[in-house]
């Protein structure tokens, strides 16, 4: 009886494991594929395409939501400023919240607009809301001017080149009202900061790159996104989590407005490089992903019967295990199935040669190096952070838990 209930048990975990690794492997081998055209009637529908054509050069809103960040947005905004772009056609506004008065200092002698508010509890979305609350009010730029083409969304560490601008243009012109642009690692100084920077291009790969592949929509990272101005304007006060990137692409995809990847503009990002950083980044993360997963389960029965596949896809993409413990947890399983019983730890073992080859297939090719999976060796301890993280999950938590950056 008891053996009865175990083979149960094990079956019912290998199930609840199989459908995480069967759609990471999936879109691993789908982002191998041919790329698929967006038809230009998908563009037209996009509800700017032509008049967006008739324009050289569109205007551009830069938002730095700043919390806490004095070590690094003076440099992140001076170079923004140094972009191969008209001028007059952008504008940048840091939102600088409880930071430091001599940063603030610096960052008002440049032709940017600072806003200084201070918030209670502080997040991200709160600061766009604000900027966007003063904008409308007071205009920002030597105009004063409370309208623009397209708005920018930038963390405070992010690092972009000088076309980035001229680049996302391009693609402006085509109609594209979201877009996601290729967020990468600036940094490899460690272990944790180089098995960080490989995760996000896992990422790119799985759940942008590919599913562009296949015509669904790109997922959005939190930062390096583009908006269409007026659909974030109306849509930026819907706002009310920490997961604020979660909360766009739901807004996005109940509209059935598509979110392109663009894999060509690089948006260089700071990744964590020690163990607490790591801690509070995942919990933050597995926290949205819960609050996300809640709160799109009670639209899904509309997107079903709409046929919006996007935002199906997206309700799935909440509930997957994430793939680091996924690692873990086969390799663990199948270690435990061989030694109780051979003919069980079959499956296990298939389900783990599953998710090296989605993971090995979803890394770049320049990342495949034996350097890069040396360091595994820190995966597990990373893992069972990520586990601790989940004993301290509050799906009702609202509060915004700062990475702060390692000096």
């Amino acid at each position: 009886m008891l053996w009865h209930l175990i083979h149960i048990v094990d079956i019912l975990l290998w199930l609840f494991m199989a459908a995480s690794v069967l759609y990471i492997l999936f879109f691993a081998l789908v982002s191998t594929l041919w790329k698929k055209r967006v038809s230009p009637l998908t563009m037209f529908l996009t509800g700017k395409a032509l008049a967006l054509r008739k324009k050289e050069y569109f205007t551009y809103l830069i938002l730095y939501p700043a919390y806490n960040e004095d070590r690094v947005i003076v440099s992140s905004v001076h170079k923004f400023l140094g972009q191969y772009y008209p001028y007059e056609c952008f504008h940048v506004v840091v939102i600088s919240d409880h930071m430091q008065p001599s940063t603030n200092q610096q960052l008002s002698e440049l032709p940017i607009t600072l806003l200084q508010p201070q918030f209670q509890k502080s997040s991200k979305a709160k600061a766009m809301q604000y900027a966007m609350d003063y904008i409308k009010e007071h205009g920002v730029g030597k105009q004063g001017t409370e309208d623009f083409d397209f708005v920018v969304i930038l963390d405070a560490d992010n690092v972009v080149e000088p076309h980035f601008l001229s680049q996302l243009n391009e693609d402006c012109a085509k109609g594209y009202k979201a877009i996601q642009c290729h967020r990468c690692a600036k940094n490899n100084d460690n272990d944790i900061a180089v098995l960080d920077g490989v995760s996000e291009e896992i990422n790119n790969t799985i759940f942008r790159k590919a599913h562009n592949r296949i015509g669904l929509s790109s997922a959005l990272i939190g930062s390096g996104m583009c908006f269409d101005y007026k659909w974030f304007k109306e849509n930026v006060y819907n706002l009310t989590t920490a997961g604020e990137d979660r909360e766009l692409e739901a807004l996005l995809l109940k509209q059935k407005v598509y979110i392109h990847y663009e894999p060509h503009i690089h948006v260089f990002d700071e990744k964590v490089s020690n163990k607490d950083n790591f801690q509070k980044q995942r919990l933050r993360w597995m926290t949205a992903q819960i609050q996300s997963l809640i709160s799109l389960l009670s639209y899904l029965p509309k997107a079903i019967v709409t046929l919006n596949l996007d935002f199906i896809d997206k309700t799935i993409q909440q509930a997957l295990i994430p793939r680091s413990i996924l690692v873990v947890a086969t390799f663990g399983m199948s270690v435990v199935m061989t030694i109780i019983s051979i003919p069980w730890c079959i499956k296990w073992w298939i389900l783990f040669l599953a998710v090296c080859i989605a993971l090995y297939v979803a890394t770049p090719k320049q990342l495949r190096s034996h350097s890069v999976f040396g360091k595994i060796m820190s995966l597990p301890m990373l893992v069972w952070k990520m586990i601790l993280n989940i004993l301290k999950i509050d799906r009702k938590n609202t509060d915004f838990i700062h990475t702060s950056h390692d000096k």
